[in-house]
This record gives C-alpha cells, sequence and structure tokens, in this order.
C-alpha cells in the first residue's frame, strides 16, 4: 500500500506506476503494490510486469497540459523466460535464470527460491551476467541472493551477494545448488535490475579428491580453489588438480596455505616439490617460451590480500624440479593455470615452521637457535623473536657469535623491555634473584669449550655494551620466556673488529703495590666514546694483591650515563670482578653516586678486575675515580675488637673499619682505611 505522507515533493503534477497489477480493473490498484511516484526531469527506470499488466497513473493541478510531459514505450513479450521451474527444480544440462521483472526494476517484499539438482557425478556451476542488486552494506542487511552449496536453505553458505557484482562465478560441491533471492518490504524508491545469469550442469568440472581430507579445505563456491590452514608446526602435501594422473586442459585452481598468526604463534610456510611437469608453450618460431601455456605462480608476502596476483615472487613450468621456497610471513598462495597441453602436474610438501623474526643462521632443527660468524658478516642486528611486536610466552632463543682468532665481538642493546611482574627492586633488575619470570642472560665463550657467566637482565634493565675478552671465541645470549605474560623483548646490534689487548683500549696492571687509583678516561673531565666507525671503546684493569691479602675498593667518586632502575647501562657501564677465577658474575654500574653516599667492595681473593666499556652511543659522564688499597686477610671490626695484630710489614690497623694496610700508606694524603675511616690520615705533621 501507499504510503503517500513520504511523496510530498511530488504534489502537484506526477507519475505513479504499479508494476504488480494481478487484474485491470482499476479497483485492484488500491490492493496492488505501488511501484513508485515520480516528478521531475529524471524518467523511471525501465519497468516489467511481474504478472499480466503495468498501471500508470497521471496527475495534475494545473488547468491544461501538453504532449510533451512524458512519453515512453512498451512491448508486450514471451512470458517463458521468467517461468519458475516446476517443484523437482532446475534439473536440465544448461539454461538461464532471471530475477523477476529483469532488466526491469525488480519488485520489494519478495523471496524466490532456484534450486538446482544434477546427476551424482556432476557439479553445478552459475554464471551471473548482469548482477544489480540494492546496496545496503557488505553483510547485504537489505535485498540479496544468498547461494546455499546444497539442496535447500539448511545447507552450507556459500555467500551472499548485494550491490552490483562482476564477473561473479560460483560452483557448487556436488551435484545439488540453492539460490534464495530476497527484498526487503520498504517503502524507498529504488530501481535495481535485479540479476541474469547462465547455469551448467558437468560431470567435466574438476573433481575435488585432489584436495586431500586431512591436509586441505576446499573454498565453497570455487571450482578447485582450497585453503589449508596449520595446526601448529605441521606438513602435508598439495596436489594438482586430478592427480596422480595428468591434469584438465583449461582449469584455474587457487591453493591458499595459511601460516599461525596471533599473540602467541607465528609461522612461514615451506614449499617442496617431489614432483613436478607443467608443459611450456612455444612461439610460433619454435623458440623456447617462458610459461606461455600452463604455470604455477607462488606468492611469498601475501599479494593475495592487496588482489595483486599480477606481482608473482615465481611463475614456474617444464619438467625441472624447483626449488624449495619460504614464505615472507604466514602466508603462501599458489595459482595454477593448466593452459592447453596437458601435463603430470605437481606434488609439493608444506612445512609449517616457527617464524621468528630474526635475523642471523637459524637451527635446522627449527629451534629458536641462531648463529653469526665473523666469516659470514662482520656486524649486523639481531632481536627477540617478532620484535617489535610482543615475543611469546614459553620460548627458549640462543644467539651465538664466533668471533675469528684475532677478532674480538661487541654487542650493544639499543632496546630493551623483557617482562618482569614479579620485580620488585630500585637498584636494577639483575640476577636470578630478581629476574626468575622472563630473563636475558650472557656468557663468554672459550677455545676449550667452557663458558663464563656474565650476567642476567630483565624488567628494564638493558645491559652494558659487552665485548669479548681476548682469547674468547664469542658470545652467546639466551632469551628465557615463561607460560604467562609478555613485552616487547629487546633489539641489538653486534660487530666483530681486530682483537685489542688484553687492556683493551686503555687500562693495565697493578701488582706488588700497596694502593693505587684507578680512573676513567680523560677524568675528571668526561669520557668520550670510540673512535669513528668503531663499536666500543674498554678500558680493562687488573690488580693483584700478595698471597694472604685483599684488595679494598673505594668509589671516591662514580658518574655513568644510565640508570639501573629505568633504562640500564646501555650506552656505557662498569663491570666489577671480585672474584675473578670463580664462576660469579661481575658486578654491573652505572647511575650516578650520590655524594653522601659511601661505596667500598673487597675482594674475595687477591685479585680484582675492573672494566669500562663506553658504546658508540655513548655521550659521555664526568667518569670514575676508584682507590683500592691492599688489605690483610684478617676479621674485619673496630681495632678494639680485633686481638690479632697486623704483620709486621703491614703494623698499621684502622681504627675504625680494622684493616691492616702498609704503614708507608699513613699520611699520604689518601684515605686508604675505607671512606667512613680517616685514621691513617690523621695526627699528620703538616
Amino acid at each position: 500500500m501507499l504510503d503517500r505522507s513520504l511523496l510530498c515533493s511530488c504534489v502537484h503534477e506526477y507519475m505513479d506506476v504499479y508494476a504488480e497489477v494481478q487484474s485491470s480493473d482499476p479497483a485492484e490498484l488500491i490492493n496492488s503494490p505501488f511501484g513508485g511516484r515520480y516528478c521531475g526531469p529524471i524518467p523511471p527506470r525501465r519497468r516489467i510486469s511481474l504478472y499480466r499488466a503495468i498501471a500508470l497513473s497521471f496527475y495534475t493541478d494545473k488547468n491544461s497540459t501538453t504532449p510533451d510531459i512524458f512519453e515512453g514505450r512498451y512491448a508486450f513479450i514471451n512470458e517463458s523466460e521468467y517461468m519458475l521451474p516446476g517443484r523437482k527444480g532446475i534439473s536440465k544440462r544448461t539454461g538461464a535464470i532471471i530475477s523477476p521483472t529483469y532488466p526491469g526494476a525488480y519488485p520489494k517484499d519478495m523471496s524466490c527460491t532456484y534450486q538446482f539438482i544434477g546427476k551424482p557425478s556432476q557439479r553445478v556451476r552459475i554464471e551471473f551476467r548482469d548482477f544489480d542488486l540494492f546496496f545496503g552494506g557488505p553483510h547485504c542487511p537489505f535485498d540479496y541472493v544468498r547461494v546455499f552449496d546444497g539442496p535447500d536453505n539448511t545447507s552450507a553458505v556459500i555467500g551472499t551477494y548485494c550491490g552490483q557484482q562482476r564477473n561473479l562465478v560460483l560452483y557448487s560441491s556436488e551435484h545439488y545448488l540453492f539460490i534464495h533471492f530476497s527484498t526487503l518490504q520498504r517503502t524507498a524508491n529504488t530501481q535495481n535490475r535485479g540479476f541474469k545469469g547462465i547455469f551448467e550442469f558437468s560431470e567435466s568440472f574438476v573433481k575435488l579428491d585432489f584436495i586431500r581430507e586431512n591436509d586441505g579445505m576446499h573454498i565453497r563456491g570455487s571450482e578447485c580453489d582450497q585453503k589449508i590452514l596449520s595446526k601448529k608446526e605441521s606438513t602435508g602435501f598439495v596436489y594438482s588438480p586430478n592427480y596422480p594422473f595428468p591434469y584438465i586442459p583449461k582449469v584455474v585452481c587457487r591453493y591458499f596455505v595459511y601460516g599461525m598468526q596471533d599473540a602467541q604463534n607465528l609461522e612461514r610456510v615451506k614449499l617442496e616439490f617431489s614432483i613436478f611437469e607443467i608443459p611450456k608453450g612455444e612461439h610460433k618460431d619454435k623458440s623456447e617460451s617462458n610459461c606461455t601455456d600452463g604455470y604455477l605462480k607462488v606468492y611469498l608476502k601475501g599479494q593475495e590480500v592487496a588482489d595483486a596476483y599480477d606481482k608473482f615472487d615465481h611463475e614456474l613450468c617444464g619438467g625441472e624440479l624447483p626449488h624449495a621456497v619460504i614464505s615472507d610471513g604466514p602466508r603462501l598462495v599458489m595459482v595454477f593455470s593448466s593452459g592447453e597441453l596437458q601435463g603430470r602436474g605437481f606434488k609439493a610438501k608444506y612445512t609449517f615452521e616457527t617464524e621468528y623474526k630474526i635475523p642471523g643462521t637459524a637451527a635446522p632443527d627449527g629451534t629458536c637457535s641462531f648463529t653469526y660468524r665473523s666469516t659470514s658478516r662482520k656486524k649486523g642486528e639481531f632481536n627477540s623473536p617478532r620484535y617489535p611486536s610482543n615475543y611469546p610466552s614459553e620460548t627458549n632463543c640462543s644467539y651465538v657469535f664466533l668471533a675469528t682468532p684475532n677478532e674480538q665481538v661487541t654487542i650493544v642493546f639499543d632496546h630493551f623491555k623483557v617482562k618482569a611482574d614479579g620485580a620488585n627492586t630500585t637498584g636494577g633488575a639483575y640476577g636470578a634473584s630478581v629476574c626468575f619470570e622472563d630473563w636475558l642472560e650472557m656468557y663468554v665463550l672459550y677455545r676449550d669449550g667452557t663458558d663464563r657467566f656474565l650476567g642476567r637482565y630483565c624488567s628494564l634493565t638493558a645491559p652494558g655494551p659487552v665485548e669479548s675478552p681476548r682469547g674468547a671465541v664469542g658470545i652467546r645470549v639466551v632469551l628465557h620466556t615463561d607460560l604467562e605474560n609478555v613485552a616487547s623483548g629487546f633489539k641489538a646490534r653486534y660487530i666483530f673488529e681486530t682483537a685489542k689487548s688484553v687492556f683493551g683500549d686503555c687500562g693495565g696492571n697493578f701488582s706488588g703495590e700497596d694502593s693505587g687509583i684507578v680512573t676513567s678516561p680523560n677524568f675528571p673531565a668526561n669520557y668520550d666514546g670510540p673512535g669513528k666507525g668503531l663499536a666500543s671503546r674498554a678500558c680493562n684493569w687488573y690488580i693483584t694483591a700478595r698471597i694472604g691479602y685483599k684488595i679494598l675498593l673505594n668509589f671516591d667518586y662514580f658518574a655513568i650515563e644510565g640508570e639501573p632502575a629505568t633504562r640500564g647501562c646501555a650506552a656505557a657501564v662498569m663491570r666489577l670482578w671480585l672474584s675473578p677465577d670463580s664462576d660469579m658474575p661481575p658486578i654491573e654500574m652505572c647511575g650516578e653516586k650520590p655524594a653522601m653516599e659511601h661505596w667500598q667492595y673487597v675482594t674475595q681473593g687477591q685479585t680484582a678486575r675492573i672494566s669500562f666499556t663506553s658504546a658508540d652511543k655513548a655521550i659521555g659522564a664526568q667518569g670514575f675515580r676508584i682507590i683500592w688499597t691492599e688489605v690483610q686477610d684478617t676479621p674485619v671490626g673496630p681495632s678494639s675488637t680485633i686481638s690479632l695484630l697486623c704483620e709486621s710489614t703491614y703494623h698499621f690497623q684502622c681504627l675504625t673499619s680494622g684493616y691492616c694496610i702498609s704503614e708507608r700508606l699513613r699520611c699520604d694524603g689518601v684515605k686508604n682505611c675505607g671512606p667512613l675511616d680517616n685514621s691513617d690520615e690523621m695526627h699528620c705533621e703538616s
């Protein structure tokens, strides 16, 4: 019925159209669906009656009219083209289907079904030559054509279509197909044509048994396209149509091989051919051409997402077995076109491999293990899995850097964020007591197969730049993640350089002395970074006391760029070994010592090692001044509580700290008893 409140724009002169009139009686117009009211210069689109009549109603409130107000043409056409099939559905081998009133505007509030029933050995092909429905959005909530892969509307849906479609060709999986055409009851003035198509039942369409049930899944609506989804590091095989028999000419099949991609998993696809025969075509001059007939195109970069099928990575044909290919990401797509000539086709094995997105030489077993050899590349980058995205949980990755005998390797971290939810520290996230969830460890590797633990790191505490010592074969970095929560991980770089002396770029060896001072380069001026083109600058100091003595280290001043708790020591770092001969890792230090704080350390044995390393990104700071003193290996405490006398050569005992130091250190202008004990500088003659 007409809702005339919606037609207020056409008031003084208009035409009403009725194309769904069941009787020629004018009274029937009241009960007939209203086909639209029109005025102005734009005429209605073509109309074809749903039954045997069309009614036009012209109204004007003017006193006179002229013949040129409107003009149209009419014709009586054979209704056989629009006759719907019987209850048993469409079963003739070929034919056409057409929406009611096509190519005129289709009626509203209509539901039509088309059932196609073939022989058990056949499949059904539908090709829409023209398709024009009202477009209400990508989900087609208003007018639509819905195609079912089976005998009725309870079957699996191939697709729902609306708007304007081009080259819409659909195939059934078996010998049934069902189509439902529905239009919405509404007053909106839509004038879309509907659709016209052709159908065919045939035994010649591709048989789908070449798609193995455990491997691939036929993409409904296509002749032979298939999708293969990973079951996590799974493997399987893909075949050409009709395999193991020669393929059918003039067939195009697509293979979508998709690995896992989510917060926890990322895979790539490896494709290895075991059988391959796709005959090449020839030009008229008999010269060999490159895949002018049949071919297999391989896409490794996800080109199908942008429908960029012209940008393939490989085009394969001939009888030579292709090399294995690996996707750049989780998707690999193949397009097989059989052409005019027949061939045996192909058989290929696909393997879903975990994709870590880590540069380097990967382990052949697919584990997260990567090797970096100086003989292959002198410098480069490495990172946590999938960086800058979050790394996966429950993962262990190993990075091994191997130098030649006359080289050292330097590693510098540029980004570091490793999950440590349980960490509760303000002094930096170091060590197993703090880093027990996710963590990164570093080791120095030696030629005898042993290694030396450098440290464990987590949270935001980036490791300081590290340079393998002279004589070492390289460095190993290990990343461990637990079952819960993740973070963005790390990004670092490495460089192999000619080996330096055992002291590095600066440093020295102290032995047979009572005391000394170690300072950073240029102190009290700011230290600087390495020379141009170099990765780091390193200074190593080795201090050795006599047997029976230890070394007291008093940090008189300390300011190295970085902050252990918030960003670590990525640009510059001091490492302090209090027991160099043990397996204990060094103390790693950066930041600034407040003037009121007192830092002192005593070695466990008679040796100490201090290293200072600045990376090429260091901006410089004032550095450090450390006073070291040889002290007797005796109980420590105020002299009033210690009954043990100092040896004759060390016959001065500090009053507060209780250390026994050389008498020669008294009144030398340096506090050798420690930061809180100046007894060695008391009662001195001026």
